[in-house]
């Protein structure tokens, strides 16, 4: 009587639990080789074998227990971890560490992945030992890749196969100079392993036509944000930036928001190459005493998935008094929401390719 009594119990425990299990998981292992694109001639001299490395990630499946995980088509979330070998001893090889998700597409067969993450090289600029990298100029960095897959699950017991190409970005985002970077275009050829039994089925209980609907009030946005970084004369030193920035946003439904506002920029870093140029270019007619302080207007959006939101926005500067890499400015990045007012932030600010420099931020939304 009592072994039935443990098995009832053991029994009606895993049945309890299945029933609560909301999420499945599966690890995927991808080889890559490829090019390191030409995107700036500063480091034509760096460019010799085809970089190759791999990529581990694990995935955390969703089924549309939550609203979102529906809105988005089923995405998958996780981490991976990549090594790449350069295939030149300047360089040194990279390993980093991201946040992804996946996204699907014909069928759940189109896999779209993006990381973002932090990057470790193992042979950065040194002005004795190793001058010739200008690619990258410290030993931690960020990196971005992305991932287009064409994948099949579970051919063989819990054994699946994917392929396609990736891109891998490294860069310390003008951290510390020289900072030029590497974009590596890839093929990858991959196997994927299911760590469940089998899936769970997946949820159709939401109200698109609602959430098509759905507006909110516009709301008023005033952001914080700080980060150091250096120009692109080597040595001239890290200084401090700050950014304050007031918009207004117009959430249109449950995945989008427009967005208008201004930027102002106290970059620390343009009062010592405003200096040097007018030292060391007399002819350009600096005196030195040129303002460092920028304005900016910009327009924007904001895709809501989750408590974390990707923003995008492309500015221009209205108060310019020293021209550095151009008008116009780009910011993309990543907003986590603390509650329903406060967030804080993650973006880098650029110049077409050129990036300036990574904002750490703080806000509230009202």
């Amino acid at each position: 009587m009592r072994q039935i009594l443990v098995c009832v119990f053991c029994f009606s425990f895993s049945f309890s639990f299945s029933q609560d299990k909301t999420h499945t998981s599966f690890i995927d292992v991808n080889y890559f080789r490829g090019n390191i694109a030409l995107h700036n001639n500063e480091i034509l001299h760096l460019i010799k074998g085809h970089p190759e490395g791999v990529i581990l990630a694990w995935n955390k499946k969703t089924y549309g227990f939550q609203d979102w995980e529906q809105r988005f088509n089923f995405p998958d979330y996780g981490v991976s971890l990549t090594y790449q070998n350069m295939k030149n001893d300047v360089l040194g090889n990279n390993i980093a560490l991201y946040a992804h998700y996946n996204f699907y597409f014909l069928k759940r067969h189109l896999m779209f992945r993006i990381g973002q993450g932090l990057s470790y090289n193992t042979n950065p600029y040194d002005i004795d030992t190793n001058f010739k990298n200008v690619a990258f100029g410290s030993t931690f960095g960020s990196s971005t890749y992305v991932m287009l897959n064409y994948k099949k699950e579970r051919i063989i017991d819990r054994f699946g196969l994917q392929a396609g190409f990736s891109l891998v970005h490294y860069s310390n985002a003008n951290v510390k100079s020289p900072n030029n970077g590497t974009n590596s275009i890839t093929f990858n050829l991959g196997m994927t392993y299911n760590l469940d039994d089998t899936d769970i089925e997946y949820q159709y209980t939401l109200d698109k036509q609602a959430d098509r609907d759905f507006s909110e009030p516009l709301k008023y946005n005033l952001v914080f944000r700080s980060g150091i970084n250096e120009s692109d004369v080597v040595g001239s030193g890290q200084y401090a930036m700050y950014v304050i920035s007031a918009y207004a946003d117009k959430r249109i439904n449950k995945s989008s928001a427009f967005q208008l506002g201004t930027d102002v920029f106290f970059s620390n870093f343009l009062k010592e190459l405003i200096y040097y140029q007018s030292v060391a270019f007399p002819n350009k007619g600096l005196s030195g005493d040129e303002d460092h302080k920028r304005i900016g207007v910009f327009a924007g959006h904001e895709l809501f998935i989750n408590k974390t939101s990707l923003i995008t926005q492309l500015g221009y500067y209205v108060y310019y008094p020293f021209d550095f890499e151009g008008r116009t400015y780009f910011r993309i990045g990543l907003k986590r929401y603390i509650s329903k007012k406060w967030f804080g932030s993650l973006t880098l600010k650029s110049h077409g390719a050129k990036a300036e420099g990574v904002e750490f931020g703080l806000g509230i939304r009202l």
